[in-house]
């Protein structure tokens, strides 16, 4: 499978181009995971309609006494509040649709699982950014079309990103000048009347805001989807492949653990705390299983020492999806995760810890102490697997007896049939996990041999009391660690740094409009001085000299001289300009810094719950892609939901839309989901 079907200048619909698309991204790739993510985002369009049909429902039905009206509402709102379960319930089959991400290669490792990207609408720039370059920087916004349509451009080519290295340097491009983008355009006092809409991966409901913090933080999200849509296409089967794996998905788990500590009070769901957390987690399970398959791939020796070792290394991937699976059955990330990704955890939790006890059965069983063997080194290597020995048995004891070792062996072998049944019970129970046919073939095969084992050692006349199976203590030679992605180190050029020094030419800064001043010389001597690196500033002006007299003020920066734009020039090129100056003198434009009397403002976003508890902050837009108007007034009530940096101003509130009735319609029934619930080696 492939991302890229139509590469550069190739020809589709009497389209041909050259270098068209951005490198990362080919919008026109049919593959089977474009295809998922282009039935998101119709499902997406669908949720929304059936919400805003809800809240006006539920609008009406406030609003109307007569009972035979409120009976038809009533009733219309059963039909919408269905079709939200079954569009719930198809959003959740895209989201368990892992088998289109694997590598075609693979025919004998488990699956993993992906995250969706999440979709957005169209946003327009061109408007506000022209307007505010005219109002701010004084200039002509027109000269800046270009540059305001590359950087819509690279917004829209993130949209549909590549699976490789290309696509995540396209998303990390983008939230690189999505700083820059916030810093020029974005003052702290007020709005700049552009919406930014996504969706939640997760439920499908949009949220809107005003804030660009959203943008930043969906584009991180969607980046660290976008590492572990690549770790799943990696080939298993071989070294490299699984390097590149666990490191895709340990920069997942940095990403998705830079969010959330970068980014608060989020408004949707999939980017709530407690949801990065679980995804977090998840990834660095999925790496810990990867690290487990790395040192399996040679094949596992019936070994004594590489048994034991084997068997701490299935314990601790044991161990780790045990605490995914915690993660997942916790409010409120119970209700929003797929029952699919739930029952992997559970399914790899059983499976790697039949793995572990099956190992350590065959170390007891097919390996006898003997005269040649290091006796302590055996010991102690046994010693490591517990934390305490059964009663009345000691590791030396263990060994050097034939009984116990067939007596505690067998006892694993019997917990590790005991977890192969309850693995395959649990991937009867989930539809999506059956439709998996190599999972499914994985676990019967390991239930399989572990009873092939029982059945060599079983005997009619043992009728000694079975030994309860201790617990195997977990241990690995990799442990997988979040990894900064390589991604935070790729370097943009601000597509504004025409406007000037950004330290400077910022939103937060106010100056005047720039000043026209002739100046001449007095005597070879301009009457001041100049300081500081680009752009320069005047300092000891004489108020006696010709530029002070025609209106040159201490500390002004010179922006232009002669009509050259001296923005980003030094002292010494610009003394080198003004040294040229003639008798007729020369025409300079100056900038004055004003000081910011104006305080800053709370972060307010459009927001909109359509029937949601109010932490979930959300909008239902009555505008779509092809209808955004670049003077359209939205009628809203701001709200002061504050989420971005944790070292900015916080406040917490939201506005939602009138819910149902309480009494007529409880809140919490009108949104129900369906997200509640080759034998050389011995693996």
């Amino acid at each position: 499978m492939t991302d890229t079907i139509l590469s550069n200048g190739h020809t589709e619909n009497n389209v041909v181009d050259s270098g068209y698309f951005k490198k990362g991204c080919n919008p026109f790739a049919q593959t089977g995971r474009s295809k998922l993510q282009n039935e998101r985002a119709s499902l997406n369009q669908q949720i929304i309609k059936e919400m805003r049909m809800r809240a006006g429902a539920e609008n009406l039905l406030r609003a109307t006494t007569n009972n035979k009206v409120r009976e038809m509402v009533v009733l219309e709102l059963s039909y919408v509040n269905s079709n939200l379960q079954l569009l719930m319930e198809h959003l959740e089959g895209l989201n368990s649709s892992v088998e289109v991400y694997q590598n075609v290669e693979e025919t004998s490792s488990l699956p993993l699982i992906p995250m969706g990207l999440k979709e957005t609408k169209a946003a327009d720039f061109a408007v506000p950014f022209k307007d505010f370059i005219l109002e701010h920087y004084s200039e002509d916004g027109s000269n800046y079309e270009d540059t305001i349509a590359d950087l819509m451009d690279l917004r829209q080519a993130c949209r549909t990103p590549s699976r490789s290295d290309a696509g995540i340097d396209l998303l990390s491009s983008y939230f690189s000048q999505l700083s820059f983008v916030e810093n020029r355009f974005f003052p702290p006092s007020r709005q700049m009347g552009i919406f930014f809409t996504w969706y939640d991966s997760f439920t499908g409901v949009p949220v809107c805001q005003q804030n660009i913090a959203l943008e930043k933080a969906s584009i991180l999200f969607n980046t660290g989807a976008l590492y572990t849509q690549i770790a799943t296409r990696c080939n298993r089967q071989n070294q490299s492949g699984l390097e590149s794996a666990i490191d895709a998905f340990q920069k997942a788990a940095g990403t998705l653990n830079h969010l959330k500590e970068t980014f608060t009070h989020t408004p949707s769901y999939d980017m709530s705390p407690a949801m990065l957390n679980m995804l977090t987690r998840m990834m660095l399970a999925q790496a810990q299983e990867c690290v487990f398959d790395k040192i399996a791939l040679p094949g596992i020796k019936n070994e004594y020492f590489c048994l034991c070792r084997m068997a701490q290394e299935a314990a601790k991937v044991c161990d780790v999806y045990s605490v995914v699976y915690q993660s997942m059955i916790q409010t409120p990330v119970k209700d929003h995760v797929p029952f699919f990704w739930s029952a992997m955890a559970q399914v790899k939790t059983n499976h790697y810890r039949a793995l572990a006890h099956y190992f350590v059965a065959t170390a007891l069983l097919d390996h006898e102490l003997c005269p040649n063997d290091d006796e302590d080194k055996q010991e102690k290597a046994l010693s490591q697997l517990y934390d305490s020995m059964p009663d009345g048995m000691s590791p030396l004891k263990i060994l050097k007896s034939k009984d116990d070792r067939k007596h505690l062996g067998k006892a694993h072998l019997r917990k590790a049939i005991l977890d192969h049944e309850e693995a395959l019970r649990i991937h009867n129970l989930c539809r999506h996990v059956k439709k998996l046919d190599i999972l499914q073939e994985i676990l019967q095969a390991g239930h399989k041999r572990s009873l092939n084992k029982y059945s060599e050692f079983n005997s009619e006349n043992d009728f000694v009391d079975f030994i309860e199976a201790p617990q195997i203590i977990a241990k690995t030679e990799q442990k997988a660690e979040m990894a900064e992605p390589s991604s935070s180190k790729v370097k943009v050029t601000d597509f504004f740094q025409k406007l000037g020094p950004l330290a400077l030419f910022s939103a937060k800064q106010r100056w005047t409009a720039p000043r026209g001043v002739h100046i001449t010389l007095e005597e070879g001597d301009l009457g001041f001085t100049l300081k500081g690196d680009a752009p320069v500033q005047i300092q000891s002006l004489d108020p006696l000299s010709p530029a002070a007299i025609e209106g040159v003020k201490e500390g002004d920066y010179i922006v232009s001289i002669q009509d050259t734009d001296c923005k980003w020039l030094g002292v010494s090129e610009v003394m080198k300009m003004l040294k040229n100056v003639g008798d007729e003198g020369v025409d300079i434009q100056v900038i004055s810094l004003m000081e910011n009397t104006v305080s800053s403002m709370p972060n307010k976003s459009a927001t909109y719950c359509g029937g949601l508890p109010k932490t979930y902050s959300m909008i239902c837009l009555a505008m779509d892609d092809d209808k955004i108007g670049k003077t359209r007034k939205v009628t809203k009530k701001l709200s002061f939901l504050s989420w971005g940096n944790k070292n900015k101003q916080k406040t917490a509130s939201t506005i939602s839309l009138p819910s149902a009735v309480a009494k007529t319609l409880p809140s919490k029934n009108r949104l129900s989901t369906a997200f509640s619930n080759t034998d050389s080696s011995l693996y």
